[in-house]
Parts: structure tokens; sequence; C-alpha cells
């Protein structure tokens, strides 16, 4: 896959997951949490042995998809503060 095609894949991953999750990240925060999503859904589809993001596919879109909430979760989990 080309590097365009994972920049609109990883920001429409990312846009679609912080709309999921209920956060605000902007353009360039959508694109790196699109793509680090994909690579963190992979390694976890991996995991179960149902294989990672194989190209521009929605199967692989939702993989991404799932990456990309999991990771801002993580993120929400370490940064979010109690009053």
């Amino acid at each position: 896959m080309s590097i365009l095609l994972w920049i609109v894949f990883g920001g429409i991953a990312g846009w679609i997951a912080s709309m999921i999750a209920g956060t605000r990240e902007g353009m360039l925060g959508n694109i790196v949490v699109g793509i680090v999503g994909a690579i963190l859904g992979g390694f976890i589809m991996d995991a179960f042995g149902a294989g990672g993001v194989s190209g521009f596919n929605l199967y692989s879109f939702f993989v991404a998809i799932l990456g990309a909430i999991v990771l801002l979760w993580i993120y929400r989990a370490f940064t979010h503060r109690s009053v």
C-alpha cells in the first residue's frame, strides 16, 4: 500500500475511532491514531489467529478502527485526571 493510501486509511480509521471513543484528535492526530491503531489492531488480531491488516479492504479497515479505539482507551487511561 502506498504511503498516501496509509495516510488516507489512517485518517479515516482514526476519525471514526475518535468519534466512537468521544475524543477530539484533529486531522494529524486522527492520521497518527489510525496508522498506529492499524498496527496495534494487527497485533491484536494476530494474537487471536485472525490475521492483521492485509491491504485496503473492509476487514483491514475494521481491524484499524479496533486498534485505534484500543489505543485511544489506553491513552485516556494514562492521561485522564480525576478531581
